[in-house]
């Protein structure tokens, strides 16, 4: 198999946010499709400076979740680096955002009572049952999230790879990845347009094709090249995203 460089079995993934958005704009207000929500131009700013930081990296595949959010801030990153001519960007629908209940959304009322539920809903992920407002269970989710993560591992011919997805998602993987499920995820903050860098070591399976996972690392959390230090970040994401303007 295609490994790192100096590795015989390693594989690395640069799994990012997409950048700002406002899902309280007029657009989505009026089409009631939060899903549909573009970059600000503050997100624009966040994934560009996302790109000028990977630049350098040559990516063997390129991932999003197929949302307009994931798919801009994805194609802004790829736009800065000098070696993406061989690069087709690929949707996995596995990698969209958590499903929320549209009753439970319906009942929130304003921009800070959506981010305070939100954390919330985060906090107990590992609760028996526990979903994102009555809509998707984490576990659900988390089942997906993994089998698009093994999936590409499972692919021949690379060893680096971008995937830009979801904050919901991105805790999904981080907590997977440290042997825990869903016990993590309240403790995995994903800033906007932020990067995290992951290396799985595989090696082939007993008696069968292909490989399996035998050790994941986390080598970078929560990176944001727009603010290296987090300096003046006081906010969770949620809070920023949802603060009134």
């Amino acid at each position: 198999m295609t490994a790192l460089p100096g590795t015989t079995g390693r594989r690395r993934i640069y799994l990012m946010r997409h950048g700002h958005v406002d899902y309280f704009s007029k657009t989505v207000t009026q089409d009631g499709r939060p899903d549909l929500v573009t970059l600000t131009e503050t997100g624009v700013a966040q994934a560009e400076a996302a790109g000028d930081a990977l630049a350098h990296v040559r990516f063997d595949l390129a991932l999003c979740s197929g949302y307009p959010r994931t798919r801009q801030t994805a194609e802004i990153v790829l736009s800065r680096n000098a070696q993406k001519d061989h690069l087709t960007l690929e949707e996995d629908a596995r990698l969209i955002e958590l499903k929320g209940g549209g009753q439970g959304l319906k009942l929130i009322k304003n921009r800070s009572e959506l981010s305070a539920r939100m954390a919330f809903e985060f906090d107990r992920a590992s609760e028996p049952d526990a979903s994102m407002f009555g809509g998707e269970l984490f576990s659900a989710a988390l089942q997906r999230c993994s089998e698009s993560v093994r999936a590409l591992l499972a692919r021949p011919h690379w060893h680096t790879a971008l995937v830009v997805a979801h904050e919901g998602v991105n805790r999904l993987v981080l907590s997977w990845c440290t042997g825990n499920g869903l016990k993590g995820v309240q403790a995995f903050e994903q800033d906007l347009a932020c990067i995290n860098i992951i290396d799985f070591d595989l090696v082939p399976k007993e008696g069968a094709d292909g490989t399996e996972i035998v050790r994941s690392m986390i080598k970078t959390v929560n990176l944001t090249p727009y603010n290296w230090v987090k300096h003046g970040m006081n906010l969770t994401s949620l809070e920023a995203i949802f603060a009134s303007t």
